[in-house]
């Protein structure tokens, strides 16, 4: 009997928690949906949070997951109630940026997401609606921190926030992708190999089409959301000049990527299954090829590089994008009679392909630096004299053979800065004056 009685205090008690913990949940949830928060309304929300701590162990899986979502808002809270207080209505962002560090971003976009899972599974929508509504405002303020936490150089913490941001919506996988790239920055392999495995799993290629028009009143660039919503802003007169890029895949950089991690852990073996099942699921992807053929370079498996580029250019003979990518693969291996092989092919198809004219010239001027070196070593003997003329009879041929590369490209576009640099560094070098000061009026013009 005394058993008995034991359960059924146990049972009162276990009934008794769970009813205060709820009385914290409609406190907390009250306090959530206002508008506004005032001291009182903190004060109040803070003693709900600690009364609800002790309350965990006996809490449900379900209340677990509210309680961690309120409690992930507390510094939010704090914010609203400091930006509702009459010296700040002036400036209430100022109370925000005290708030916005990383770390509490990502406590309020992990419990966030449970929350949303759990109503999704329930089938019972409490807080879902309010959650969205929330993220829809908090998600371009978000991305701007994470951008300028990149541009400072702040990598961990740009990761974070980025993560976060795909947390609140899984459906936006570009942000996974940019945390991914600010992972592999702040060399966090193994966070950059996870976050890109998951883009792998969710077969995330990052190929769309972006719609932009100049706005005619600030005449700068606007990328729109959708081709309808373009297409009415031009209608509507306050918009010109419609375009659309196409984005390509970004499965072979990701790939890519997964490779050199792997080979940086010194699983070569890894990552190669890891671009070979990629081809296998994407056969028709022209930069996972490029990336398995990269690979192969590296791993000096000439068969396998061979094999790879046969069938590229087999599928895309006449595609002048694919041999320019080839030459930059073999100039990134030192191969050069390959790239230059590859550049020219590249400009037979596309008499025009600016790059690659570019490509040639540096090519070519590569061989520049042993000459240099070479010349720098050498004495003021008969020996060495006569040796520094004949490297400067080389060196001046080197540059010679640019020039009809660089001018080629230079009468394409005559405003791009890469080509006129290197054009006036070889009219520069080979002592041809008229032609510099022309090239720098006509680029200055």
């Amino acid at each position: 009997m005394k058993s008995k009685y034991l359960l059924l205090a146990s049972a009162f008690l276990v009934s008794g928690l769970t009813f205060a913990q709820k009385d914290e949940l409609k406190t907390l949830k009250k306090i959530y949906d206002k508008d506004e928060i005032k001291a009182k309304d903190l004060t109040e929300y803070k003693a709900a949070i600690e009364k609800s701590e002790p309350l965990l162990a006996n809490a449900s899986e379900s209340d677990k997951i509210y309680l961690g979502f309120y409690k992930s808002l507390v510094p939010f809270i704090e914010a609203q109630e400091a930006a509702s207080r009459p010296e700040n209505r002036a400036n209430p962002q100022a109370a925000l940026i005290k708030i916005f560090n990383a770390n509490n971003i990502f406590q309020l976009a992990d419990n966030t997401s449970k929350v949303v899972e759990l109503e999704k599974t329930s089938g019972k929508q409490v807080l879902t609606k309010s959650i969205n509504e929330d993220i829809a405002d908090m998600k371009p303020m978000l991305l701007n921190y994470a951008v300028n936490l990149g541009k400072q150089k702040n990598y961990k913490d740009a990761t974070t926030v980025l993560y976060s941001l795909y947390l609140l919506d899984k459906t936006d996988l570009e942000k996974l992708y940019y945390a991914a790239n600010y992972a592999v920055n702040d060399k966090d392999h193994d966070k950059a190999l996870t976050y890109y495995n998951e883009l792998i799993k969710q077969n995330y290629s990052g190929e769309r089409s972006e719609y932009m028009a100049t706005s005619k009143l600030s005449g700068e660039e606007v990328t729109f959301a959708s081709l309808a919503d373009r297409e009415k802003a031009v209608k509507m007169g306050t918009h010109e000049k419609p375009r659309t890029e196409q984005i390509k895949s970004k499965r072979g950089e990701i790939y890519k990527n997964v490779a050199l991690i792997y080979n940086s852990k010194g699983d070569v073996a890894a990552a190669t299954k890891a671009v070979a099942e990629a081809r296998a699921a994407n056969p028709d992807d022209l930069t996972l090829a490029m990336t398995q053929a990269d690979l192969y370079m590296k791993s000096n498996n000439v068969e396998g590089y061979k094999q790879v580029i046969s069938q590229v250019i087999a599928k895309s003979p006449n595609d002048p994008n694919l041999f320019y990518n080839l030459g930059v693969l073999a100039a990134q291996a030192n191969e050069n009679v390959e790239a230059e092989k590859y550049y020219k092919k590249a400009i037979e198809i596309d008499p025009n392909y600016i790059n690659a004219y570019l490509n040639l010239s540096v090519l070519k001027l590569n061989g520049d630096t042993a000459i240099v070196d070479e010349m720098n070593k050498l004495g003021t003997s008969a020996k060495d004299n006569k040796r520094y003329d004949e490297l400067k009879v080389k060196r001046e041929a080197i540059f010679k053979s640019t020039l009809p590369y660089l001018e080629k490209a230079n009468k394409l576009d005559p405003k791009n800065e890469d080509v006129y640099r290197t054009l006036l560094n070889v009219y520069n070098y080979l002592e041809m004056t008229s032609e510099a000061k022309a090239l720098k009026a006509s680029f200055n013009d």
